[in-house]
Formats: C-alpha cells, sequence, structure tokens
C-alpha cells in the first residue's frame, strides 16, 4: 500500500481516510445521524405544534375543535399568534351552558306533559276570517282575511283583503 501513496503525502493518514474503492463508514454514520436528527426534529416541532390540542383533548374541554383548527392554521402559516391563541384556549375553562339549558329544557318538557326529547309540536297559525268566507288556498298562513272596508278598493269587488298577522302576546314595552 505504500507503492501506492503519492510522494508528497504524509506517511500517517487519520483513520477516516478511505483507500480508492473501499466503504467511506464516516459518511455513511453521519447520514445516519443527519437523518434521525432531521426526523427527531421533525417529530419535536410537531409534538410542540399539537401541545394546544392535546391539552384540550386530555382535558375533555368545550372548545376542542377551535383549538384544533387553530394549531392547524399556525402550522401550515407559521403564525404564531394562532398557536399563543390556541395554548390560551386549552388552558381555559369555559362553562358548559348546554348541559343546564337541557336539563332546564327537560324539566319544562316534563312539566307540559310532554314525552322528554320531543319538543313542543309546531303551532298551526290559524287565518281569522271576518268576511264570512273561509281563505282561499293561496293566502299566506300568517295572514288574516278581513272583512272589506268603505272606499277601500276591493270593497266594490267584494273581496276580502289580506293582513300580516300579529304577533301573539304583550305588544308594549
Amino acid at each position: 500500500m505504500a507503492a501506492d501513496r503519492h510522494p508528497i503525502a504524509t506517511h500517517h493518514l487519520p483513520g477516516f481516510i478511505t483507500s480508492p474503492g473501499e466503504t467511506d463508514v464516516l459518511m455513511v454514520v453521519m447520514a445516519f445521524i443527519l437523518l434521525a436528527a432531521v426526523l427527531g426534529f421533525g417529530i419535536l416541532f410537531l409534538r410542540l405544534h399539537s401541545l394546544p390540542e392535546r391539552m384540550a383533548h386530555r382535558t375533555h374541554k368545550i372548545q376542542f375543535e377551535i383549538v384544533a383548527v387553530l394549531c392547524l392554521i399556525a402550522l401550515f402559516t407559521h403564525l404564531h399568534i394562532f398557536w399563543i391563541a390556541a395554548l390560551l384556549l386549552a388552558m381555559i375553562d369555559l362553562p358548559d351552558f348546554g348541559t343546564s339549558l337541557s336539563r332546564i329544557a327537560g324539566a319544562a318538557e316534563k312539566v307540559a306533559g310532554i314525552p322528554p326529547g320531543e319538543g313542543a309540536p309546531e303551532p298551526v297559525p290559524e287565518a281569522i276570517v271576518v268576511s264570512g268566507q273561509k281563505p282561499s288556498a293561496t293566502e299566506a298562513p300568517h295572514e288574516h282575511a278581513i272583512a272589506p272596508q268603505p272606499g277601500d278598493g276591493a270593497a266594490a269587488s267584494g273581496e276580502a283583503r289580506t293582513v300580516p298577522a300579529r304577533p301573539k302576546g304583550l305588544t308594549h314595552a
């Protein structure tokens, strides 16, 4: 091997220098280290970005979907304010109004005699016929037919005119 060396080369070469035609072991080891470092950094980056989402999921927050969307927006846009907002939302406990409101609605249905979960039946608006005729099928269900008034254009033809129905309940403040 001494005959293959260039005459100007030193007599002692470091161990990482390979002979021609042999595998460079240092380059292969460094390629694996670089691949592991890139994968490790990528996993750390993605876990850091999903930290608020995992926090909200672990504590069963109501706003979990909002936190998840904010984390994705922060990941794809690189705007860190979305990640900070997601982190703050994941740490805040919003009150659960849905459970208490559904319990109130269930109690009101029980008092009204309606089976729980069915809700109130749809009210059918009734047309008030003043002229003695039934309302035609073309009249809207939220309008009332009233008798023709003197001096009205409909009075000459004897047709009933329609006016919008007033809402039921108190009309004063």
